[in-house]
């Protein structure tokens, strides 16, 4: 196909669309407008870009960037919990590993040698009558909107076999079975507390005894709070540690994702009856998805990331993420977080040791809004990361990597001296995590 060609058929993509569009919102008014020229003018962007650029090209760039990084290639032991509606919820498993002096020493012959001196360098413990080995601290990792389990993969492979965690995938996102209270003719929203009590049943089925930290992004950090306010009884009994990350206790209709007020404006009056159409014509979106990958992911770079010199690698796996994500799903979970408030809840982490961590330029729960946990949660550590957007765990996974080490060492979930590898910095030479005022 020549550029020319390739051009023409952009344009007829644009008009297509711009007809189907004015037919849908032809009620909208200014904001339908307002939406059709920021939409014309990213379409006329990816039509200049494929002159320069070839389709075929940017497809086996894309293939490249992913089978060069092994970014969320790291398994657990799985598991399935059960909802309190049906849905079945996947998680993952990574155990601490046994002691170095009760392994056998590498080069090691097996046999009888070999178990005997393991025996010898491991003594039997004995158990006293009504007495057992106290249960691990496990961390419980809850993830983010659009995202995955594996969105933690930096954190994951840092504290792998240092600590028990547990990794497991919302409801509808996944490997976890789609919301069954969100399907069929008597289907009801998505809802926070929903997910508060699906993190509940994740619990009891992975770590049901035993000391908790719990760490949520986004949408992770607002279920958590969830489970606070529903459960403030295993908060107290359980829980010793808590890591809220570019997360928001309230007031999500009032962010403006870097648009001017009018923009916000018509983008808040007519994007929940936008994506509840979409969500109705799933199959058609996914493949419109599919054909304007390009823009799509411009968009989830800004809303992503903050850094110019992010890893591709890592960008191309957000990208990944979010892309697997239904359209539909995003349609049905969106409403949750205008109605999202759990300020209250908050208070019953005030003796539990915290760290409330956020990128400075996130665009999405902005950093304005963990500096207000903060202000609930005044023991807490606050740390706010520069140069960093929405996913700041995959943006700057040093930072987040290292004050999570030092939340657990806090805490007594692993020793004080343990060493925690960065795996993978894609920071700036010299950009580090400035504590929060």
């Amino acid at each position: 196909m020549t550029e020319s060609s390739a051009a023409g058929d952009v344009a007829q993509e644009v008009a297509a669309l711009t007809s189907a569009a004015a037919g849908n919102w032809r009620r909208a008014g200014v904001a339908g407008a307002a939406i059709g020229v920021i939409a014309a003018g990213a379409a006329a962007g990816v039509a200049i870009e494929r002159l320069t650029v070839g389709r075929g090209m940017r497809k086996k760039a894309r293939l490249a960037l992913d089978s060069s990084g092994p970014y969320g290639g790291l398994r657990g032991t799985p598991g399935t919990a059960l909802a309190d509606d049906g849905t079945e919820l996947y998680y993952e498993t990574d155990e601490v590993e046994p002691e170095e002096s009760a392994k056998p020493a590498k080069g090691a012959k097996g046999g009888k040698a070999a178990k005997a001196a393991t025996s010898a360098a491991a003594p039997r413990r004995r158990r006293l009558f009504g007495r057992r080995t106290p249960a691990p601290v496990t961390v419980v990792f809850s993830h983010g909107y659009c995202l995955n389990q594996d969105s933690w993969h930096f954190q994951r492979a840092a504290l792998r076999g240092l600590v028990r965690t547990v990794h497991w995938d919302q409801r509808s996102h996944g490997r976890s079975a789609r919301g069954a209270s969100q399907r069929g003719p008597g289907a009801v929203a998505v809802t926070i507390d929903q997910l508060g009590r699906d993190l509940k049943a994740v619990i009891d089925a992975a770590a049901p005894e035993g000391p908790l930290v719990l760490v949520g992004h986004s949408m992770g950090g607002m279920t958590i709070m969830a489970l606070a306010d529903q459960y403030p009884e295993l908060i107290r009994e359980r829980v010793v540690g808590v890591a809220f990350v570019g997360t928001s206790s309230g007031k999500l209709g009032e962010v403006n994702y870097g648009l001017p007020l009018a923009g916000v404006n018509a983008v808040r009056r007519i994007l929940p009856g936008v994506l509840k159409a979409l969500g109705s014509q799933a199959d058609l979106v996914e493949r419109g998805r599919r054909a304007t990958a390009d823009l799509f992911a411009g968009l989830i770079k800004r809303y992503s990331f903050s850094s110019k010199d992010v890893d591709p690698a890592v960008v191309r796996f957000a990208e990944r993420l979010i892309e697997g994500t239904p359209i539909d799903v995003v349609a049905e979970f969106y409403p949750a977080f205008t109605d999202h408030d759990k300020t209250a809840a908050l208070g019953v982490f005030l003796d539990v040791p915290a760290l409330i961590l956020a990128g400075v330029s996130d665009l999405v729960t902005p950093s304005s809004h963990s500096e207000a946990i903060a202000d609930l949660l005044p023991d807490a550590e606050l740390v706010l990361v520069p140069d960093a957007g929405h996913l700041v765990m995959l943006e700057h996974p040093e930072a987040v990597t290292d004050r999570l080490a030092d939340l657990l060492a806090r805490v007594g979930a692993v020793p004080t001296e343990t060493n925690v590898d960065t795996y993978g910095t894609t920071a700036q030479p010299g950009t580090t995590a400035q504590p929060g005022s």
